[in-house]
């Protein structure tokens, strides 16, 4: 990823979602993004509690409000479904890391609650479409946000340096950062907006670096926040020449809009 700022967030966590979702099935071609500008690397602190429930996602009409609308102030301001559940401080930060996720860098959402601004910044830009007049984040976008999401999750809430690589124009990636994160990690994908979430991931062969996101050895996934389906070789398509996975299979879907995670 190149040129951006870094995504470094703090969080306290979010618990229980259950988002109202689409699975895509696979599809050849790349996602186009308005925005190809990206850092060396994007930071992570999203905590395992932020992915499994807040007001926003367990309120199937908030969900719906927000993913049937713009990613936008006005659209948001005009949503009292979405504004109250924005009250519950872990739909806050859901939405924090949905803003991060979907919008580029330079744009951001801004939320008045009960006399107090809350700003949700964007970061890495993969469904900038979604904070446009008039936009929406159908499946594809669903499907990347929420790998970006996935992605994010740190067992113990801390922040390290992870590279983000997938079939993005917004995860084209730099020959320095290639070199810098040469450790692949594993991949995610899923689909965090739907009623019964999905929360899918895949390690490396031979890698044990997934406890970043499940704590514990990182060999035994048992209790993890996601489903870990085993080897990505197993579950997925063969690698594009950055090293990330495409069109992995879970829950009998089979997911293009998969994150693949490097570290250094």
């Amino acid at each position: 990823m190149r040129n951006r700022s870094v995504f470094a967030i703090s969080f306290l966590g979010l618990m229980s979602v259950c988002l109202p979702a689409c699975v895509v099935e696979a599809e050849p071609s790349e996602e186009a993004s308005e925005t190809a500008a990206q850092e060396v690397f994007t930071r992570n602190a999203f905590t395992k509690n932020a992915l499994k429930a807040s007001a926003l996602t367990t309120d199937r009409v908030a969900t719906g409000e927000l993913t049937g609308n713009p990613l936008t102030t006005d659209a948001i301001a005009g949503s009292s479904d979405v504004l109250n559940a924005l009250r519950d401080p872990l739909a806050r930060e859901f939405l924090k890391y949905a803003v991060g996720c979907a919008l580029p860098a330079g744009q951001s959402v801004e939320v008045s609650l009960d006399g107090e601004t809350h700003v949700f910044e964007g970061d890495v830009g993969l469904s900038p479409e979604w904070g446009r007049a008039h936009g929406h984040c159908n499946a594809r976008c669903q499907g990347w946000v929420s790998a970006c999401m996935l992605a994010r999750v740190n067992h113990l809430g801390e922040s390290l340096p992870i590279s983000m690589r997938g079939q993005n124009k917004a995860l084209e990636l730099e020959p320095a950062e290639q070199e810098s994160f040469p450790h692949r990690e594993g991949a995610y994908f899923g689909d965090l907006f739907a009623p019964q979430q999905l929360r899918f991931a895949c390690r490396s062969p031979g890698s044990t670096l997934i406890r970043r996101v499940c704590g514990g050895t990182g060999a035994d996934a048992e209790g993890c926040v996601v489903e870990v389906l085993g080897e990505c070789d197993d579950h997925c398509g063969l690698p594009a020449s950055d090293g990330s996975f495409r069109n992995c299979s879970g829950g009998d879907h089979t997911i293009p809009t998969t994150v693949t995670i490097f570290r250094q």
